[in-house]
């Protein structure tokens, strides 16, 4: 109740002095961990105003695009920081701030010193904005004094000020300084509607007895005529004559930073836990004019010898442990902490006896400056506040964040997401020189307009303009070979992105419709071997899935081309996982550097990427409702990791490498997941534990199947499916049988229809089993490929149906699809790509590509092809080779012709199964990439 009085208290003395009209814009942008945000969306609701509420993803990505809201939406209001209006004043300044000028009407500042020369700067640029300056915290709902700065030019006639004052209290709020050190100054006090009754448990303390303050947060007045709850905030000011507070400090050492109240001591003593530390002193740095910030200064156990692998570990290392904002911008290394005659810390000596880590760790293999690398670098010192930055630096590990970001990537004219993909002046360099090379080429720069639109930029970075052809190629070449390239590019991004003509958000090989088409039918997720799960209780059968798309082709062939790549810093042998969920499709895949990365699918942007203990060849699943993607590694872990942040939930050990991909069994809420150390694994990932354990007599490579459908009528089981998925389980139909195949050459049966799991029968194949298991789902066969390059069929009491024979051997498993009626798809290590009948097993059709295949094939389900002179429809066939080559086989199912229909050839081996969708094809390969590949041509939407 007290902190409702007091939220409308605030809002009423806002609603008094400064009203609000329901005619006015007002625009929502603050986080919801701050109070500010209360005032920003109440504001707007009590009193009928717009207010905009800008995607926070957007803002979090690019902080100065609120610039582009101000215009835009005409807002009448803005709340924020100093800092931030800091980072906005160089746009602010651009040619679209009259529009601004004329429409914000008060701008609210706090929660941070306003220093006299932002104001200054604010009062030239917005002359007819109303400017409040406002102080308080948390603990008095937000707000306690107020000071309208359109009295400061008065004011600063009788005062000498280096700040603007915090003013004076807000009505219904009564502040007071207690000290006894002089007049006019002492420690804020806080009363009135704006504070609540205390902390939870927390002991009130006498007013009036000084000497237990100390210790206390909350306290009460002893006065005879009033008895008052009082907060005691920590924080120092002295009154004016004209009874303004100006706002002095702390002296318990606790800051602000962004809003954000830190307690320094806090900061030491966790860098204090780490094992090579011996002491630590931090400060906080808030010159006028500059962007505030934190240093630490270090004492190491071991001198000076450890610092170089300081330098960049120990930020990382408190990244875990404190919030962001709580890690300093700078490290500086000492021999020891200066101290007072009294024996303690003397922090204003910090400065003069620090060393900085760019003065230790000597820079070795400098390249010549060029024009832009110096230009990158100098706008690197600027934001971070530091004196010199090397080539190879990590802008974030040096303490950047997204308001620095912020500045550097408008000084330099370019997007604010280059800067998160190439993080250091060298990566950032050789991005933007070969961005140069394709604008000459192209004479345009998707980039560039995206730069112009979001922040305003007049023009892009101007020594891009300047960088001819055969000095690009030159420095170019230079910084590849300092970092150890010899003839191949080297992209050190995330996202390279191979055609800025490309609108990222459709689909390559056409308008769009067949990703919208996708994501409108269910949420989904697709893996290798045309494995495809939706989203209900209870699978669909892939027959279900919809034909979104045809193209009239002739019997010509296409081109092909790379859409963008993702660099995974190491191999990238795992088949990557495309999910649809909420309109949004996503890939997710691993790769041998241990990293565990989500993108999107349309553009290749790196949503979150996850750092596991082992590298990953295991091709990741999904649980039934979304939540959690599951992935193998290395060290024998199976992760379970939030799909939305890539946080880890839980991990379960196994005694060897993990390269099978897990299955989920929805019915039965568990993980199936084989390991090299010879078991299978049933983890049941609501109560997170294993609860089975079966050992087969050899590594588990490839993945188990489950037999969902007892097709005695396959006809029937589709007609139950739409009509009513509970007459299932009513008529019985569900067989719950898993079948597993391991190195030991032989295939097992696991009756699931009973606790404890039992083994039905075990069938020795005569030769080793890598690839991964699939269900005819027509004859209820198991179909599985062997190292002795046969491929067979097994039924469901163990018993060989039919055996196919291919060229050579086969280490990945079969694919089958719906669309590709009665025929399964296998690839050989002999070159080849064979189809077999499903019922008889004899060879449909047969096609050569040259070279070994290690991987499995992949139907496109979601594009089909007609000719000029015929109805009939193809479909395509995506294969890739050992060598490094993405085919794309167009095959014609009536007459069961098969012809190579595209080809497109990469720098690296290809061991990842692909997956293609609609024409767009996502594959690993062994240059560190993952790719996308589009097929040209004009697609038209199938009604």
């Amino acid at each position: 109740m007290a902190k409702r009085k007091s939220l409308l208290n605030r809002f009423m003395w806002m609603q008094d002095m400064y009203p609000l009209c329901g005619e006015e814009t007002l625009l929502f942008k603050t986080s919801v961990g701050f109070i500010d945000h209360l005032q920003e969306i109440l504001g707007g609701l009590l009193t009928t105003c717009t207010l905009v509420v800008p995607p926070f993803n957007v803002l979090k990505e690019n902080i100065l695009s609120i610039t582009k809201y101000l215009q835009d939406y005409s807002i009448n209001r803005l709340v924020a920081v100093p800092s931030l209006m800091r980072m906005l004043f160089p746009t602010l300044q651009s040619s679209f701030s009259t529009k601004i000028q004329s429409s914000l009407k008060l701008l609210v500042l706090s929660g941070e010193i306003l220093h006299l020369s932002l104001w200054n700067s604010l009062a030239k640029l917005l002359p007819n904005t109303a400017i409040l300056n406002l102080y308080g915290s948390t603990e008095v709902s937000g707000d306690c004094t107020y000071f309208d700065c359109k009295r400061l030019s008065s004011l600063l006639e009788a005062e000498v000020l280096s700040t603007v004052p915090i003013g004076v209290p807000i009505p219904n709020c009564k502040v007071d300084l207690v000290g006894e050190d002089a007049p006019n100054y002492g420690e804020i006090y806080v009363s009135g509607f704006c504070i609540a009754t205390g902390y939870f448990d927390h002991d009130i303390m006498p007013l009036n007895d000084v000497k237990v303050l100390p210790g206390s947060t909350f306290c009460c007045s002893a006065d005879e005529k009033e008895s008052l709850l009082y907060f005691k905030t920590g924080d120092f000011a002295k009154q004016l004559p004209g009874g303004d507070l100006i706002f002095l400090g702390r002296n318990d050492r606790t800051i602000k930073v962004n809003g954000q109240r830190i307690a320094l001591e806090e900061i030491e003593n966790t860098i204090r836990t780490h094992e090579d530390v011996g002491d630590a002193a931090v400060i906080f740095n808030n010159a006028e004019g500059e962007v505030a910030y934190l240093e630490a200064y270090i004492v190491t156990k071991q001198g000076l010898d450890c610092v170089r692998s300081l330098r960049y570990s120990l930020r990382g290392w408190m990244v875990d442990k404190l919030p962001l904002a709580m890690i300093p911008s700078r490290f500086f290394f000492i021999e020891s902490i200066p101290m007072s005659s009294s024996g303690k810390v003397d922090y204003t000596l910090l400065p003069s006896s620090r060393c900085s880590m760019s003065e230790i760790c000597s820079e070795i293999n400098e390249i010549p400056d060029s024009n832009l690398l110096q230009m990158i670098k100098e706008a690197f010192c600027d934001a971070l506040v530091v004196e010199k930055v090397s080539d190879d630096d990590d802008f974030f590990v040096m303490g950047g964040d997204s308001f620095s970001a912020a500045h550097t990537s408008h000084k330099l004219g370019i997007n604010m997401k280059l800067l998160y993909a190439f993080p250091s002046p060298l990566k950032l360099v050789i991005a933007l020189l070969d961005q140069g090379q394709q604008n000459h080429d192209r004479k345009r720069s998707v980039h560039s307009r995206v730069d112009m639109e979001v922040l305003g930029a007049s023009r892009p970075l101007p020594i891009l303009s300047e960088v001819s052809d055969l000095k690009t190629k030159k420095l170019h070449g230079r910084l590849s070979r300092k970092l150890g390239e010899s003839d191949a590019e080297y992209y050190p991004s995330k996202v390279i992105r191979m055609d800025d003509d490309l609108n990222v958000d459709n689909i390559a090989t056409g308008d769009g419709n067949t990703w919208d088409s996708i994501s409108k039918h269910t949420s989904c997720a697709f893996s290798r071997c045309n494995k495809v799960m939706f989203g209900e209780k209870l699978d669909i059968n892939r027959s279900f899935q919809a034909t979104l798309f045809h193209e009239t082709l002739g019997d010509k062939k296409t081109s092909m081309r790379e859409l963008w790549k993702v660099h995974m810093e190491s191999c990238v042998d795992a088949s990557p996982l495309i999910v649809v969920r909420e309109k949004d499709i996503y890939v997710y895949i691993g790769s041998h550097s241990q990293k565990f990365i989500c993108m999107k699918a349309p553009s290749g942007f790196v949503q979150w990427q996850v750092q596991l203990e082992g590298r990953v060849e295991s091709s990741a699943a999904i649980l039934g409702d979304f939540s959690e993607v599951v992935v193998g590694c290395y060290k024998g872990n199976i992760y379970f990791l939030n799909s939305l942040n890539g946080s880890i939930s839980w991990t379960f050990q196994t005694g060897g490498e993990v390269k099978s991909q897990p299955v989920v069994d929805k019915q039965r809420h568990l993980v199936w997941c084989g390991s090299y150390d010879h078991n299978l694994y049933a983890l049941d990932y609501q109560s997170r534990c294993c609860v089975y354990k079966l050992h087969c007599g050899g590594s588990i490579y490839g993945s188990p199947a489950i037999n969902e459908v007892n097709l005695v009528n396959h006809m029937l089981y589709q007609l139950v499916c739409s009509i009513c998925k509970v007459v299932l389980h009513f008529f019985n139909l569900v067989d719950e049988t898993l079948y597993l195949a391991s190195t030991n050459g032989c295939m097992t049966a696991l009756s699931l229809k009973d606790v404890p799991f039992s083994v039905l029968w075990l069938q020795d194949l005569g030769a080793p089993i890598f690839g991964s298991l699939s269900i005819d789902h027509i004859n209820g066969n198991v179909i599985c490929c062997l190292v002795n390059g046969h491929i067979v069929a097994v039924d469901a009491t163990g018993s060989i149906v039919w055996r196919g024979i291919t060229g050579g051997p086969i280490f990945a498993g079969s694919s089958l699809s719906h669309v590709l009626y009665n025929q399964v798809v296998a690839c050989s290590r002999d070159g080849s790509v064979y189809s077999f009948n499903l019922e008889k097993g004899n060879l449909v059709w047969k096609c050569d590509l040259g070279d070994p295949i290690s991987s499995s094939a992949y139907v496109d389900e979601n594009l089909q092809l007609t000719s000029d002179h015929s109805l009939i429809s193809d479909r395509l066939v995506c294969v890739c080779t050992s060598s490094g080559s993405i085919v794309v086989l167009r095959v014609n199912k009536e007459q069961n012709a098969v012809q190579k229909f595209g080809r497109i050839d990469v720098e690296g081996g290809i061991f990842s199964s692909p997956v293609m969708i609609g024409g767009r094809i996502f594959v690993g390969c062994r240059d560190d990439y993952v790719h996308c590949i589009g097929i040209n041509g004009q697609l038209q939407f199938n009604q």
